[in-house]
């Protein structure tokens, strides 16, 4: 097969979360511009003419829009159920969707810390074991997870966050080492520093704003778009031999 072939992904159906705005509008624009159909979901979708909707279909794919709450579980096993039910089987699922809840952690809520690690590991675990099940019974499937730089360090006034990212480094290795031999890949892209919404505190941080780009070799905050070539190529058959990573796409952060 021609190398840019086993990049197409015509024919394939990607379930994206957080699909919205950000990181995951962008990978979600990445997989129909490969050729993929797009299954879109985010807590505050809007049930048709979203701007994410307008990107897909411009591309002459299929957008289907779903919202969820991925902080109650039930709303998540209710989200599978009516996309088992109203779509085409799930070829790729880009676990994407997440949040961020900030207070020091001698101050740090039960009620932060139980709504960030629901959304962000719980509910993806949720997801990754009920539609990898059906990717496994097929013998192919990708799963993608934005994992985060704090999958690597700790952060500051982040500690359930970090604790999320940690976890998701981990569900990535150990998926991996179940599916790997049944024709599942499981890997994780690492943002750094990317302007986002997640990040407008940092950014508006008149200290910490300096402090970061100081030491991000590229010299300048991430953008959405520098997510839509690896998240091409973790969803394709050009990564097929690659299992259990979790890839940096950082400015070169974590080189310093």
């Amino acid at each position: 097969m021609n190398v840019m072939e086993r990049f197409k992904l015509d024919g394939k159906t990607a379930l994206v979360t957080g699909c919205r705005r950000g990181i995951g509008k962008a990978m979600a624009v990445a997989l129909a511009e490969a050729g993929a159909d797009i299954v879109g979901v985010s807590a505050q979708l809007e049930p048709s003419g979203s701007e994410i909707e307008r990107d897909v279909t411009a591309l002459g794919r299929a957008f289907r829009p779903y919202q969820c709450n991925f902080a109650d579980r039930n709303a998540v096993y209710e989200l599978i159920g009516r996309i088992r039910e109203q779509c085409p089987p799930i070829d790729i699922l880009v676990n994407n969707a997440g949040t961020i809840l900030r207070k020091p952690a001698a101050e740090h809520p039960d009620e932060y810390w139980d709504r960030v690690i629901e959304v962000n590991l719980s509910a993806q675990f949720v997801l990754s074991r009920e539609f990898g099940r059906d990717m496994v019974a097929r013998g192919h499937g990708k799963i993608l997870f934005t994992a985060s730089l704090l999958s690597f360090q700790g952060g500051i006034t982040v500690p359930g966050y970090a604790a999320s990212k940690g976890g998701i480094a981990q569900l990535t290795m150990a998926l991996a080492n179940e599916w790997a031999g049944r024709g599942v890949n499981v890997n994780a892209i690492a943002p750094g520093y990317v302007a986002t919404d997640n990040t407008a505190a940092l950014q508006a941080d008149p200290e910490r704003n300096p402090a970061i780009l100081a030491r991000i070799p590229a010299g300048r905050w991430g953008r959405p778009d520098d997510f839509k070539g690896v998240a091409v190529f973790l969803a394709s058959a050009a990564s097929d031999y690659v299992h259990g990573a979790v890839y940096l796409v950082d400015g070169g952060w974590m080189a310093r």
